[in-house]
């Protein structure tokens, strides 16, 4: 498929910048694929669609305060850095992305917080945008740590266009969110509170942890319109011997699997066997979801509302149907549902 068949007109106000009062109070859409149906729901609904022995797969990875703001040296010039991920612990060096790129070459060293608590040198450049940077800390690795948790910021994604509040370090985290990695919540989660899980517990539906570490390339623009020459950045994924024992169990007996989020389904696609079963898996997956797609393995899945051209957009209509998911969007837009980071969510059955 291309690109641009993934084009739609999202007004402005329909992207959530803050997220509801209560998480399951969001509004949810029921979406049947089978019937070509749609419902409209709040999200603590989600209940009534589920029975004792059906199981949620979940993404417990949790984001860690990425982005960090600081001067360059000699000319203080305002520089803006988002790790991605630690390339070596002994050496403190960290793949990251640094803006304004044109500013900031091989060499340069960069200073953050106040009297310059952390001090950085680039030495590599790996993309336009990308650099490699040794941070020279000569403390023991937990003050390091503490001290990137300290000056870094939640870091919501900048189509928000608002300063980071003091709610975001806790919204923008799901509640069960366990392994520190990701640079990017898994958005459909934001949904599940403490409240709502325990029902669904109580019910009989179980949960089934996996993580993958969410990168930035969910949020990169995709630059060539034939989607088969898309590359996508790869991410850390585990799925434990247990998970997978438990979702292979629940699947044998006909219960339902339910993917919560993107990020779980690409998991998920990239666990499964030719044998419909998903095994355990610790490494990278670079997996990009579109039509033409046969899924594996979930039954249904909840998903918030994504923006257009998205690889979250398309792996949605692989799994809706591409002409049904420009329906569900054309209601969603009519009915005013938020989309994106903090905005409401869909259940799709």
């Amino acid at each position: 498929m291309k690109l641009s068949q993934f084009k739609f007109n999202l007004p402005r106000e329909l992207i959530a910048d803050h997220p509801p009062k209560n998480r399951d109070e969001s509004r949810l859409m029921i979406v049947n694929r089978k019937d070509q149906t749609i419902e409209h729901k709040s999200f603590k609904d989600i209940i009534d669609y589920f029975d004792d022995g059906d199981i949620f797969a979940i993404n417990n990875t949790k984001v860690f305060p990425a982005r960090l703001n600081g001067e360059k040296e000699k000319t203080g010039a305002k520089i803006e850095v988002f790790l991605l991920r630690e390339l070596n612990r002994e050496s403190r060096l960290w793949d990251v992305m640094v803006d304004p790129a044109r500013k900031i070459r091989i060499g340069n060293k960069l200073y953050f917080g106040e009297d310059d608590a952390l001090v950085a040198e680039v030495i590599d450049n790996t993309t336009s945008r990308g650099r490699t940077l040794r941070f020279l800390f000569d403390g023991p690795y937990e003050d390091f740590k503490r001290t990137l948790q300290e000056l870094g910021e939640t870091p919501l994604p900048k189509i928000h266009e608002r300063e980071i509040e003091p709610e975001d370090e806790e919204r923008y985290q799901t509640i069960y969110a366990k392994h520190e990695g990701a640079v990017a919540a898994p958005t459909a989660g934001l949904h599940f509170s403490r409240e709502l899980m325990k029902r669904l517990e109580i019910k009989g539906v179980e949960f089934a942890e996996l993580t993958l570490h969410t990168g930035l390339g969910n949020f990169r623009t995709i630059e060539v319109e034939d989607l088969t020459k898309h590359k996508v950045d790869s991410e850390q994924m585990i799925l434990t011997p247990e998970s997978a024992a438990r979702m292979n169990a629940a699947k044998a007996k006909r219960h339902k699997v339910v993917a919560v989020g993107t990020t779980t389904m690409k998991a998920l696609e990239t666990a499964v066997s030719i044998t419909g079963q998903v095994k355990p898996y610790s490494g990278w997956t670079n997996k990009f979801i579109f039509p033409p797609y046969e899924f594996g393995f979930a039954d249904a899945m909840v998903t918030n509302l994504h923006m257009p051209m998205s690889p979250m957009m398309m792996m949605i209509s692989a799994f809706v149907g591409y002409d049904f998911l420009f329906d569900v969007y054309k209601e969603a837009v009519k009915e005013k549902y938020k989309f994106f980071t903090y905005g409401d969510a869909m259940l799709i059955i």
